[in-house]
C-alpha cells in the first residue's frame, strides 16, 4: 500500500470503524489485527466493572487512527 493518507489507509480506517482490527487485517497486519480485536473485547468485558467505559472509546479511536496512519515498510 502507499503512504499515509492513501486510499488503502482510508479503506482500512473505515473497516476499523465497523470492526476494530479489521483495518489492520486489510493492511496485512495479522498480529496488530488480533491485538486490537482482543483489546476491544477485553474493554467491553471490563464495562461490567465500570472501567471499560473509559477504555472502549480509547481503544476504538486508537484502532482507527492506527489504520489511517500506517506506513507500510
Amino acid at each position: 500500500m502507499s503512504g499515509q493518507g492513501s486510499g488503502g489507509n482510508v479503506l482500512a480506517a473505515i473497516c476499523s470503524f465497523f470492526l476494530p482490527g479489521l483495518g489492520q487485517l486489510v493492511q496485512g497486519r495479522l498480529l496488530a489485527a488480533i491485538l486490537f480485536f482482543v483489546g476491544m473485547a477485553i474493554s467491553w468485558i471490563l464495562v461490567w466493572i465500570a472501567i471499560g467505559w473509559l477504555l472502549v472509546p480509547i481503544v476504538y479511536l486508537w484502532c482507527i487512527i492506527d489504520a489511517a496512519k500506517y506506513k507500510g515498510g
